[in-house]
């Protein structure tokens, strides 16, 4: 018996409106582009508009269509960005097929009232990245990939062996490659004024004119910019990073232009900071690494060059940990248009030509909390707890330094923290995370808010471990509450809230409890899951020990049986699973 994981989930409602397109700005800020598709699209709408207003914090430029022939047409007009695709489950269905196999389609998020009903089918496409009921959620994995997709876009030049030695002069070589060198030598030496930060913050409102997040950050950018602070702004996870990044891929001269002083002082203050921590290298090289995906068709470059020279036509981000890169070059290696490479570099110290240095300390703050958040996500799904703890804490520090004492963040980074302690049995620190979460919800949320909920919910969990039974049951109520006040009766966190209580009960042997709440839960598994799905088999497992317990074995034997027959079919013959209940058939078996 396993209690299930709560989750918040908000259903989307848009009214209907005439089909259209709207194109995308001819000016790109950002290396992708997101299409959303879904025939109920109406701008009227308070809530599309609230949900396009989040996903526009996410990507600038984003495609509305209300027919899915909108969508394939537009993804066929992209040419050098990545794109993103949100689109409702009953277009999918239709849609994917047709859009699956192109290259720039980077990822597919299902955006749907009705969970378990898209879970099956989406299960067949890699670049289904998931089905979500809350835009919350998709500009979650949105960011994700976003960070993903910078990583793996960087511009990058091959020069061959072939083409070094046959190269007299610069116009022999390789256009890209030449072009950033030529760039790069004119920026570095160009004098600016203040009047620069000034042109270029009007040139970015014109990018980002309908999108007042992004908007305040130029604002903020025109008033409180220093070349001092030019990493720090690099960093950040706003306009900076992204249009230069797109810009020096796509050698678009008028954004490099226009950001020319910006590059050099980030270029200048990496000089100055190589300077200062030199000598702590030592006279011995070193090695930092870099995991990321690449194109096949500049895979083939990559492997075409071999012997010859490779140049990164930007700032270089690397790390020190393989570990994590490994990670990186692993992820993007699941994608069917991309190979996975992880780059090894030395690092010689002595040699000064590039300048190198560690911006741990002058990054920004909020890039590096989404940083360590990643980070976390990572050990804690490689099972390293301890270092999942330690980069989800430093992520806490940061937020408990720059934030709030009850910013929403908070409670997320309490709540990561709290559920990897349970993962560990260290329950009563996993119940002061979770409290903590708590208490700011409490204070920033209305009273029937689902996230309340899923705290409720992990605290109760928490207590049954620990054998606080009326604790436990005490939470877990207020949980189940507050889903049947906001959720739809067959909702599947309602599914989870039975489901937790009748484990309660039935860890106090009190059957015929745990037994009404295990059927309420299977009710609505029948309802809202495909018949062989594993979460099915394991609420007629439940439900088959119960009525062991009450030594009404013909019944337990008849729930075990059709838990049995359903993870034969839909898990591995060796899994744990099936052996367990093979095993309790073959008890009951007896005891008739």
């Amino acid at each position: 018996m396993n209690p299930k994981p709560s989750k918040s989930n908000v259903k989307s409602s848009h009214g209907a409106t005439a089909s259209y397109v709207r194109q995308p700005r001819q000016r790109k800020a950002q290396n992708y582009l997101l299409i959303w598709v879904d025939a109920s699209i109406d701008q009227a709408d308070k809530d599309c508009q609230n949900t396009l207003a989040q996903l526009k914090n996410v990507v600038n430029d984003i495609n509305l269509c209300t027919e899915s022939d909108q969508c394939i047409q537009a993804l066929n007009k992209v040419d050098k960005e990545q794109v993103f695709v949100i689109t409702s489950g009953s277009l999918g269905q239709h849609l994917v097929p047709e859009i699956h196999g192109i290259p720039q389609l980077d990822a597919i998020y299902i955006f749907c009232g009705n969970k378990s009903r898209h879970e099956e089918w989406t299960q067949n496409w890699t670049k289904i990245k998931g089905v979500h009921t809350n835009i919350k959620e998709i500009c979650q994995a949105l960011q994700l990939a976003v960070k993903k997709c910078d990583q793996d876009t960087i511009a990058i030049s091959f020069l061959t062996m072939n083409e070094i030695a046959s190269a007299d002069n610069l116009n022999q070589l390789e256009p890209t490659f030449m072009y950033t060198q030529l760039f790069k030598e004119i920026l570095l030496d160009t004098e600016y004024d203040h009047k620069a930060i000034k042109d270029l913050a009007a040139f970015c409102r014109e990018v980002f004119t309908d999108n007042p997040t992004e908007l305040q950050v130029i604002k903020e950018f025109q008033r409180d910019y220093h070349p001092q602070k030019a990493i720090w702004w690099y960093t950040r996870e706003c306009f900076t990073y992204k249009m230069l990044n797109q810009a020096l891929r796509t050698l678009d001269a008028d954004i490099i232009i226009n950001m020319g002083f910006f590059l050099r002082d980030v270029h200048q203050q990496i000089q100055q900071l190589h300077e200062q921590q030199v000598s702590s290298y030592g006279q011995k090289p070193f090695l930092v690494y870099r995991g990321q995906g690449l194109m096949k068709s500049d895979f083939e470059k990559l492997r075409k060059t071999k012997g010859g020279l490779m140049s990164f036509n930007n700032f270089l981000s690397t790390s020190t940990d393989k570990e994590v890169s490994v990670h990186f070059a692993r992820r993007a290696s699941a994608e069917p248009d991309k190979v996975g490479i992880l780059f090894t570099m030395s690092i010689d110290p002595c040699i000064k030509s590039t300048p190198f240095a560690s911006i741990q300390e002058t990054s920004d703050e909020s890039e590096k909390a989404l940083y360590y958040n990643q980070l976390g996500y990572i050990k804690d799904g490689q099972g390293d707890y301890k270092k999942a703890i330690w980069y989800y804490e430093q992520r806490l520090e940061i937020h408990q330094k720059t934030l709030s004492s009850n910013h929403p963040l908070l409670a997320i980074s309490y709540n990561n923290i709290g559920s990897v302690y349970y993962k560990i049995r260290e329950y009563s620190k996993a119940l002061s995370s979770h409290e903590k979460a708590l208490e700011i919800r409490q204070k920033t949320l209305p009273s029937n808010h689902p996230d309340l909920a899923c705290s409720y919910n992990n605290i109760g969990l928490v207590y049954k471990r620990m054998r606080e039974y009326s604790k436990a049951l005490s939470s877990l109520e207020k949980a189940l509450e507050i889903f049947q006040k906001t959720l739809p009766s067959n909702h599947p966190s309602l599914a989870t809230s039975y489901n937790n209580i009748g484990l309660v009960y039935d860890t106090m042997e009190e059957y015929s409890k745990a037994l009404s709440f295990y059927e309420k839960d299977l009710e609505i598994c029948q309802k809202t899951l495909p018949s062989n799905h594993p979460e099915l088999a394991a609420s007629y497992n439940n439900i088959g020990l119960v009525y062991y317990n009450m030594k009404d074995y013909s019944k337990a034997l008849s729930y075990y049986e059709r838990a049995l027959g359903i993870w034969q079919r839909a898990l591995p013959p060796t899994h744990p699973h099936i052996k367990m209940v093979k095993e309790s058939i073959e008890i009951v078996k007896k005891k008739l």
